[in-house]
């Protein structure tokens, strides 16, 4: 998997290494269902994030083809999110390796251009932003 953050109708195929249940989060727009899953290949593991109707799809040892995705990143990993218009199908066995022989290695997140996150560190709050408004004495400043 040759992944990096920021990719739109990304395509991988891999078999489910480990698949979790649904769950509800709240997020901007509201209560949304997802669940996680990781998929390998030969190259390595991807954390995979399944949105609304995809969510809890995936079981373990199936192979699969995800297209119509999306990859982030969290924590320092590029994942690939399946929403509204991606689709899942079921492949065949043989043509993805098995658990045992996938490696170990998870595709790192290279930060740079637009979207980067950068630390916040003024004001004395900790955590990351990625623009918008910083209040201060007299109006706002651009960040």
């Amino acid at each position: 998997m040759d992944l990096r953050e920021g990719l739109r109708n990304v395509s991988i195929s891999g078999r489910v290494l480990e698949a979790g249940e649904p769950k509800v989060v709240e997020t901007k727009r509201g209560p949304a269902t997802l669940s996680e899953a990781v998929v390998g290949d030969e190259s390595g593991r991807v954390k995979v994030t399944l949105w609304g109707s995809h969510a809890g799809t995936l079981k373990e040892g199936e192979a699969v083809r995800i297209e119509g995705a999306w990859t982030t990143s969290y924590r320092g990993k590029v994942q690939v999110n399946v929403g509204r218009e991606s689709t899942i199908e079921k492949v065949d066995s043989e043509d993805v390796p098995q658990a045992e022989d996938i490696p170990e290695e998870m595709p790192e997140a290279q930060y740079r251009g637009f979207g980067q996150r950068q630390p916040y560190r003024s004001g004395g709050f900790g955590g990351f932003r990625g623009g918008g408004y910083q209040p201060r004495r007299g109006g706002r400043r651009r960040f």
